[in-house]
């Protein structure tokens, strides 16, 4: 489980996109995020940095990691 904080979320259109470029990555990937503090929890077998790169790649900076 990687729990990431994630700027410029602000709706469900950010979280529909921020989803879909994780499971770009992991299709199985199960991601729970929270718009009020900006933060998402991701389950996945896949490493940090790919599912890391294509959030940001989407538009959305990730600020930290773990």
């Amino acid at each position: 489980m990687y729990q990431l904080q994630v700027e410029n979320m602000s709706c469900g259109h950010c979280v529909g996109a921020v989803t879909k470029a994780v499971q770009g990555v992991d299709a199985a990937a199960k991601v729970e995020i929270d718009l009020a503090t900006r933060s998402m929890k991701i389950a996945s077998s896949a490493p940090l940095a790919p599912l890391q790169a294509a959030i940001v790649d989407a538009g959305y900076p990730v600020t930290s990691a773990s």
